[in-house]
């Protein structure tokens, strides 16, 4: 029953996210940027995010449309707000966890802190950072990446982005 209520709480703000498309998809790319900065700087390193979640979200998914050509499913947009709640998500191979993690992402950077994005190996941290980079830039969010074989100074630069992939 919990899952339930759950479920019920992640599909009402579903259909709140889904409510922003229309207008979004009228923005020009500077007006959606300037959109999501605004809120940026609305929240200020508040923690009080949750009430932004549907729009930043809908915003990240018209981002993603428009700079990488991928489009958020409602089943990954459903996946990040589970990941926002810091519940665990079963999410199969090829079903979009590195576009799912856009979301939070983009949301909890915000607050003004680093975010830390952990995968399993060397080779998915590479290319998650740099598949991704497209909407992190628009939005103007950095990516660095921590790798082995990087001399300190670089990974001091990487450890100073907005979001840093990492194993």
């Amino acid at each position: 029953y919990r899952n339930d209520r759950l479920l019920k709480k992640y599909n009402n703000l579903l259909s709140v996210v889904n409510s922003y498309n229309e207008s979004l998809k009228s923005l020009s790319d500077t007006q959606l940027k300037e959109l999501y900065l605004s809120l940026k700087q609305k929240i200020n390193g508040n923690s009080d995010l949750e009430k932004h979640l549907p729009q930043v979200y809908a915003i990240v998914r018209e981002v993603s449309t428009r700079t990488i050509g991928m489009r958020h499913y409602d089943v990954q947009i459903l996946g990040g707000i589970a990941l926002f709640y810091g519940k665990i998500t079963e999410i199969a191979t090829g079903e979009g966890k590195t576009l799912i993690a856009t979301l939070p992402i983009s949301l909890y950077s915000m607050l003004n802190k680093p975010i830390h994005v952990i995968t399993v190996n060397d080779y998915l941290a590479k290319r998650d950072a740099q598949w991704m980079s497209p909407v992190y830039s628009f939005l103007d969010i950095s990516v660095g990446i921590i790798i082995p074989g990087m001399s300190n100074i670089e990974k001091k630069v990487a450890y100073k982005s907005d979001v840093v992939y990492g194993t």
